[in-house]
């Protein structure tokens, strides 16, 4: 194991990800946001480098963490060879395996590999698949005429918005996924739509993987081209920073899906994975 600590060879690993895509996007996303400040605290950890056949990305050592919070106890992975991911999580120090936390990527093996590890250190896993989409360049913004007023209006999230979405968000509902949320609006890009209030009606954000993620209109203001202009718009903000502007989609959400393919998204030929894994100590006691 070799954690990749070197500024330099940091932004070498950035640019030899690249030619990797598209299994490499989560960990290409996660070393992107650790050379451009690491504001998510995140760290790299490898078999060997430069010749390297595996690499994860993790929460610091340092880091303060809850042994309850899968969401920001994260790992993305991307490897050459499955055999050396699995000599990785084999080893001691590379995974804390002693809290609830996730494990995502976009390569096949990764669930076997992943739970067999797993449950021989008596861990649950659960899996969740999506389709993996990528976004085209956005030049342009659909007509915003109709938010130029004081309402509604295009803008961004802020932390005081957090509570809404933890309580719209199928994943959320619960004290880690709040400050998991704060957390994200503070650190990274977003894009909403507010009413004549200030409040939020139509969202989305991204994720310290640069995946875009929670889009969400409320029921009231759907049909109105919101989802449309917030993913819009949040692609060309992800974009004009130089990251990819990426997501994920279940397989059965036909009205993302539809949106999705209505801004010619490209439809990744790999699949996203996210493993949720649970030390018996915690089970029951885990949102998922």
């Amino acid at each position: 194991m070799l954690v990749l600590s070197c500024s330099t060879k940091l932004l070498i690993l950035e640019k030899m990800l690249k030619s990797h895509f598209p299994e490499s996007l989560k960990v290409y996303g996660a070393v992107m946001n650790i050379n451009r400040g690491n504001p998510f605290q995140k760290e790299v950890v490898l078999d060997s480098w430069p010749d390297f056949k595996a690499v994860i990305t993790r929460r610091q050592k340092e880091a303060e963490t809850d042994n309850l919070d899968h969401y920001t106890n994260a790992y993305a992975v991307f490897y050459k060879d499955v055999r050396a991911y699995q000599r990785l999580l084999e080893e001691c120090d590379v995974i804390n395996w002693e809290q609830v936390f996730q494990i995502q990527g976009l390569q096949s093996e990764l669930h076997g590999v992943s739970k067999a590890v797993a449950e021989s250190k008596r861990l649950d896993v659960k899996l969740s698949s999506f389709k993996a989409v990528h976004l085209p360049p956005v030049s342009a913004l659909p007509d915003t005429s109709s938010l130029m007023g004081s309402s509604p209006r295009l803008t961004y999230l802020s932390v005081a918005d957090a509570d809404l979405l933890n309580r719209t968000w199928s994943r959320g509902g619960n004290e880690q996924c709040l400050q998991y949320i704060a957390n994200l609006i503070s650190c990274f890009p977003s894009a909403c739509v507010r009413d004549d209030k200030g409040d939020p009606v139509s969202w989305s954000l991204t994720d310290q993987f640069a995946t875009m993620c929670h889009g969400y209109t409320l029921p009231e203001h759907r049909r109105k081209g919101y989802s449309r202009l917030v993913a819009l718009t949040l692609a060309r903000k992800l974009q004009s920073r130089g990251f990819p502007s990426q997501g994920n989609v279940l397989d059965d959400n036909v009205a993302s899906i539809s949106l999705l393919k209505s801004v010619h998204a490209e439809f990744l030929p790999c699949r996203f994975h996210r493993l949720i894994l649970t030390p018996a100590t915690f089970s029951g006691q885990v949102h998922l």
